[in-house]
């Protein structure tokens, strides 16, 4: 056979027969060139002509296989019957590496089927058992599999590379060089891989520490939930050997997330968390004068601590995690990209983002797209996450893959971003340590995501009080007669002679002392240690929200950065209208026109820059701003070359980074909200394209930014800025939700305001970051203010005053002739404002609560106390009276209301929508609202506790 070959390459290599060889030689030539014969690389050289890239391999491909076909017959019959057998074995072997996971031992309990699709088949390649004793060419390049194999034997070597207990998917790598590395990696590792007898004691000891906890917990507590890791025990030694190798190849930190499902046996065996207090958290015991908050149930509680590995010390920290699933999954990385930022790790290769989920989460929760859809963007790639799928093969008490997913794979959701995928069966822990390493080399190497699917099983129902026979039978007849992972790799060790009976007893027996002494069973854990990268976060525990800073800026500090944020390099070329942008901002700094929204909190942000505090704006259009308003990114007309004005105001000043998002909200914000829990001395701000567009993260801010804090002492200085305000543009464009923020607020949880002037931005903005405390800040944002002409400041006000929770009338007017105070928030103010002057309105008081929580009830009671004749209170809100402030702040606008005063609501009627999409019925409503408020007479409605006023309800006024 090997001289018919030799023959057939002399006469010609382009044999009809032979394609398909010389599709997988090619393939060897891309990896390595030296690997192929001089005659083929020249060949292949000359093929290619000067391209030397991975683009070039399609077409050439092409040009083999019409070349192939116009080529008629080179070598007699038995050549060609050669050559079409080796192009037979060839694409056998492609497909083995492509599709032999489907047959793969993949399952513990056996209860999967997996048929031999015909493409597995010898048939299917021309080929049959008479074939099996002679022998091919391999296509290997490496000592671990020889270059000639009898076909029988090369069959045996692919099942055991791809159909054994690993199942590989890497066709979907586009790359060529990730691909070829895998499968030269994945194949020689299979064939070579030895543990030492120290590792796999270790693996044994890690599966002992496992099964022990649970099994100590479940006869301890009986009946209590803690979400029960027994069936995936092989997680413990994936995570152990992930976090030494880590530390072996550079890593310093990790940041790991995950759900409930074996949260306690992570805690415990991994990171030391000391089993005492686990067992006090059972018991319900606490210590109240410590407690902050509600606190939380024990399985979403994160931990951190330093792991000793050969490498040197790893911190790893667990995010904690709401029952929410895959929510957790942008909250980590955004705090491993703080991390990363803060070290100067540009690639990764110090910082290791580690994602675990469950197989009906991965397959069904959007999140997880989301995030892997943020991979490798700009502004969000973290070098590349290691996600481990705890697969049970049941969701609660769904177990059918067709009620479960519409794809072969809870994983598949993962080729989108053409991450590699390594299927592994849980009961063989040395395969799981194995596809382990390799996902780490890979992840280190290459910068991108890769997945590990640990098909196990549950071993429990959903919780421990719950009953899995009910629903799923006979998996849980199947269960219950299976040996744990455990037993089963004792009973490898012995059979090995690497351990006796009584040894491994002992092992079990010693975990199990350990625990009732409750001390620290993690074998590399330090308990926390920090590094000269560790936050201290003391400063900003307390927070007093009286305290007073300067928020103003000297005018000739203003000037400066005012200069250079209207310096741009001579081959930058403005659009028109951005010319005019610049120019006017030119002139605000000059003090020769007021200053607008835009130029004011870009300002804020050069002060900000200016003090040490790095900013990061994050978003749907936020360079340019959905109104044409920030410009915080200027475009080169002649060459599309990008500038960025905060990025040049000062030699060594700290990172200022405005990223246009991808199209998500809950991804995005959650990965912001990761990012601000981790670094308090950067500013965040997430912005919504309109406010609405919020609801897609609601989970976001109902689960960490309303209640971390409480739940888990995670502080955070987000910032959301949410464009708000009724134009007319319909139910979605009008509304940020104002009263679901304020529906959120209690114990001081956060701010929300709503800032009506560019200098009452400027300052907020300032004393966001300025203030030693880290609170989340919810501001509902201007659009049509954004160039009203009212809606300005001096440049004055930036050099004096600070931000104002309440704007108190400033029309010079005598307080005791008002006898009706309208208080308002927002653009509805300059509607007020308008009409007052329209109808000289002198006994109306107009007055702005810029911060609606937490409530400035000081201020407010002193505007009361000033207007004393004033027997009126009306709030006055462009949203229907069941939405906006109204219901949320009713009760404090009556605190300090004496007897003789009345509070009114002037507003919109309540509503199911937020507007109405109907612009001349907007603009009727908008006059009825504003009218009503100045003008209208009391009227009470049935049934309510407080009268609205409508605008038929007109009284005459002097």
């Amino acid at each position: 056979m090997n001289d018919c070959l030799s023959e057939q390459y002399a006469s010609s290599p382009l044999y009809g027969g032979n394609a398909a060889f010389l599709e997988a030689l090619y393939e060897e030539y891309l990896r390595d060139s030296t690997s192929v014969s001089p005659e083929w690389r020249e060949y292949f050289d000359r093929i290619r002509g000067e391209a030397r890239t991975e683009s070039a391999h399609a077409p050439v491909i092409a040009s083999l296989r019409e070349r192939a076909q116009q080529s008629g017959p080179a070598a007699d019959d038995k050549g060609h019957e050669a050559s079409a057998k080796q192009g037979a074995v060839s694409r056998l072997i492609q497909v083995y590496s492509n599709r032999g996971h489907l047959i793969a031992n993949l399952d513990p309990l056996g209860l999967t089927p997996r048929q031999v699709p015909r493409v597995l088949e010898l048939e299917y390649f021309g080929l049959s058992e008479a074939d099996l004793e002679s022998e091919f060419h391999t296509g290997s390049r490496s000592g671990a599999i020889p270059p000639f194999m009898k076909l029988k034997d090369i069959l045996e070597q692919l099942r055991y590379i791809y159909c054994d207990t690993i199942g590989a998917e890497f066709a979907q790598v586009s790359n060529s060089e990730e691909r070829l590395w895998l499968q030269d990696r994945f194949q020689d590792g299979r064939i070579l891989q030895r543990f030492t007898a120290e590792e796999k004691r270790n693996i044994l000891w890690q599966l002992t520490a496992a099964e022990g906890l649970e099994r100590y917990l479940h006869t301890k507590y009986v009946g209590q939930k803690r979400f029960s890791l027994e069936g995936g025990d092989s997680l413990i030694p994936l995570l152990d050997d992930l976090i030494q190798q880590g530390g072996r190849a550079g890593i310093e930190e990790c940041v790991a997330g995950m759900a409930h499902r074996g949260r306690l046996n992570v805690l415990v065996n991994l990171l030391g968390k000391p089993p005492g207090i686990l067992f006090s958290e059972f018991e319900g015991q606490y210590d109240a004068s410590g407690m902050h908050g509600s606190g939380d149930v024990k399985y979403h509680k994160g931990f951190s601590a330093d792991l000793k590995t050969p490498g040197g010390n790893v911190h790893v920290a667990l995010a904690f995690n709401p029952s929410h699933l895959e929510v957790v999954n942008p909250v980590v990385e955004g705090s491993v990209r703080a991390r990363q930022d803060r070290r100067g790790d540009e690639f990764g290769v110090k910082v290791l983002p580690v994602l675990m989920h469950g197989d009906a989460a991965f397959a069904g929760q959007g999140v997880v797209m989301e995030t892997m859809q943020l991979s490798q963007a700009r502004g969000f790639s973290t070098g590349g996450t290691v996600h481990i799928i705890v697969n049970n093969q049941v969701g609660f008490t769904t177990s059918n893959p067709r009620d479960a997913r519409s794809t072969l794979y809870a994983s598949d959701v993962a080729k989108m971003v053409e991450a590699p995928i390594f299927h592994v069966n849980g009961d063989d822990p040395e395969a799981v340590v194995f596809v382990t390493r390799l996902a780490l080399e890979y992840r280190m190497k290459f910068h991108k995501d890769i997945v590990i699917d640990l098909v196990c099983y549950r071993r429990h129902g959903h919780n421990e009080a719950d009953e899995p026979a009910a629903t799923q039978p006979m998996m849980y007849q199947a269960i219950r007669k299976h040996p744990t992972t455990r037993k089963l790799y004792a009973d490898k060790l012995i059979a090995e002679r690497l351990l006796t009976e009584a040894e491994v007893a002992e092992i079990v027996e010693q975990y199990r002392r350990g625990l009732d002494d409750g001390k620290p069973q993690a074998r590399a854990s330090l308990g926390l240690i920090g590094n000269k990268y560790t936050v201290d976060w003391s400063r900003y525990l307390q927070a007093d929200w009286h305290e007073n800073v300067r928020t103003s800026v000297e005018l000739a500090v203003l000037r400066a950065l005012g200069k250079r944020l209207t310096e741009f390099p001579p081959d930058i070329v403005l659009h028109p209208r951005v010319a005019q942008v610049v120019a006017n901002r030119q002139k605000m700094i000059a003090a020769e026109m007021p200053l607008d929204w835009g130029y004011a909190e870009t300002l804020a942000y050069a002060t900000l820059l200016k003090d040490g505090f790095p900013i990061r704006v994050v978003g749907q259009d936020t360079a340019r701003g959905t109104f044409f308003h920030r410009h915080a990114v200027f475009h080169c007309q002649s060459t599309g070359k990008s500038f960025v004005p905060l990025q040049h105001i000062a030699e060594g000043q700290p990172q200022f980074n405005v990223i246009d998002s991808v199209l998500s909200e809950e991804a995005v914000m959650g990965f912001e909200y990761g990012y601000s829990t981790t670094d308090p001395l950067t500013l965040d701000i997430w912005e919504g394209q309109f406010g609405d567009f919020a609801n897609g993260a609601q989970v976001i801010i109902d689960q960490f930014i309303s209640s971390g804090d409480a739940k888990w002492g995670r502080l955070c200085g987000l910032t959301l800025f949410l464009p708000h305000g009724y134009e007319g543009q319909g139910p979605e464009h009008s509304s940020a939700r104002l009263e679901r923020y304020l529906q959120l607020c209690a114990e001081n949880n956060m701010q929300v305001c709503v800032p009506s002037t560019p200098a009452q931005m400027f300052h907020m903005i300032r004393r966001q970051m300025l203030r030693n405390f880290r609170k989340p800040l919810i501001v509902m944002t201007p659009k049509s203010l954004l160039r009203h002409k009212l809606s300005v400041s001096d440049l004055k006000e930036l050099t004096q005053g600070h931000f104002g929770t309440i704007i108190d009338d400033s029309a010079e007017r005598a307080a005791l002739a008002v006898q009706r105070i309208v208080f308002c928030s927002g653009k509805v103010y300059f509607d007020l404002l308008e009409q007052r002057q329209r109808r000289e309105l002198r006994n109306v008081a107009l007055v702005r609560i810029e911060q609606l929580y937490p409530f400035p009830s000081e201020e407010y009671a002193a505007v009361i106390q000033r207007y004393a004749n004033a027997q009126e209170v009306v709030w006055c809100q462009e949203e229907p009276q069941n939405q906006g402030a109204w219901y949320q702040i009713r009760h404090r606008l009556q605190v300090p209301l004496s007897a003789s005063h009345v509070l009114l609501y002037a507003g919109r009627a309540p509503a199911a929508a937020p507007a109405t999409g109907i612009h001349e019925m907007h603009e009727e409503q908008q006059q009825g609202l504003v009218q009503a408020a100045l003008i209208a007479t009391a009227t009470e409605e049935s049934g309510r506790e407080t009268a609205r006023l409508t605008p038929t309800a007109i009284r005459k006024t002097s």
